[in-house]
């Protein structure tokens, strides 16, 4: 098997530890493994699989090297700045910041859902938004069944999706100590509002995930809007889904469709207590789908409650099966 030589920029943080469990969980064909990170965390060591390594500060010259696959998770503004002289010099990028997703030659890519778009990069490849991820995984069957006309989203997103700051908001909260992050205590609340407010009164977290469905399923008819909000909750989104066809369906026959699509479990049992949930989903790689049922209110439609872990499917392991699909498709 060929191995190849990977990069992770963001090493220390929340997602690049995830990125390199992830990868030695999977038995990435690794040969050479480079791990960057800002001056700040440049000098500490990481351990992988039987090796320590020590993490390089990111600079111009980083990529002046033999580097196939570079996975970014450093902020938007390192991606901007970086992802573009590593692609330069024949880098992929896997970039899991916003920088990039709505650029009209970098494909947006959930494997489970469009794969094939890989092929079309021009040396970098975003890597959706958490919410948006697990979201399409359970839209794209559906869609290309019954042919969504009008999707509505509302989020409930764990803290892990803030990074370690948000994190310890949570946990000074829970402990009577005064937040320091979020604009109000997360504790024993839920914010509505991720990400900074735009012009038309959505968040940033809405917009992305209006703009991300649209260009992940090819379809920029669709109609969507969101509402995202943050809820004390440690690790795992959950997302209520209301979604409208054009075609009718069947309740069953739409339940049998999501529960043999790639990347989904079906937790749908409610007379049993059974249903999605973020202690579920954990540490957990699939997308859970349940409390499915009718929207009765229109012709054709159904809401349903979708749960994944963020910082796995929702970012490294996503970040990481892009790399498995481009060595895939590359061959």
């Amino acid at each position: 098997m060929k191995k190849y030589n990977i990069a992770v920029v963001g090493a220390t943080g929340m997602v690049g530890r995830t990125i390199l469990r992830i990868l030695e969980e999977r038995n990435f064909p690794i040969n050479n493994l480079y791990v960057f990170s800002s001056m700040k965390s440049a000098g500490t060591s990481i351990q992988f699989k039987d090796k320590t390594y020590i993490v390089e500060e990111l600079c111009e010259t980083s990529f002046d090297r033999d580097i196939d696959i570079a996975l970014f998770s450093a902020g938007g503004s390192i991606s901007t700045k970086f992802a573009p002289i590593a692609a330069a010099k024949g880098v992929v990028v896997i970039d899991n910041s916003s920088a990039f997703r709505m650029h009209k030659e970098v494909p947006l890519v959930v494997p489970e859902v469009n794969e094939s778009d890989i092929i079309n990069h021009n040396g970098i490849i975003a890597n959706p938004n958490c919410s948006t991820i697990q979201a399409v995984i359970a839209l794209k069957p559906l869609h290309d069944n019954y042919n969504i006309k009008r999707i509505v989203y509302s989020t409930y997103q764990a803290v892990s999706g803030s990074g370690v700051k948000g994190v310890t908001d949570l946990e000074n909260g829970l402990a009577n100590k005064p937040h320091a992050f979020y604009p109000h205590p997360i504790a024993n609340n839920c914010l509505p509002h991720i990400d900074v407010f735009t012009e038309n009164g959505y968040t940033k977290e809405e917009m992305k995930m209006i703009d991300e469905t649209k260009k992940i399923l090819n379809n920029f008819d669709l109609k969507i809007t969101a509402t995202t909000v943050r809820v004390p909750v440690f690790n795992c989104h959950s997302e209520s889904v209301n979604v409208e066809f054009y075609k009718d369906f069947k309740l069953e026959e739409l339940k049998e469709i999501l529960k043999n699509s790639p990347g989904i479990v079906l937790a749908d049992e409610p007379e049993n207590n059974i249903y999605p949930l973020a202690s579920l989903a954990n540490g957990r790689d699939e997308v859970f789908v349940g409390r499915i049922r009718r929207d009765e209110s229109v012709d054709s439609g159904i809401n349903m409650w979708i749960v994944a872990d963020n910082i796995r499917k929702g970012a490294a392991t996503n970040a990481v099966q892009i790399a498995e699909s481009l060595i895939k498709l590359i061959k």
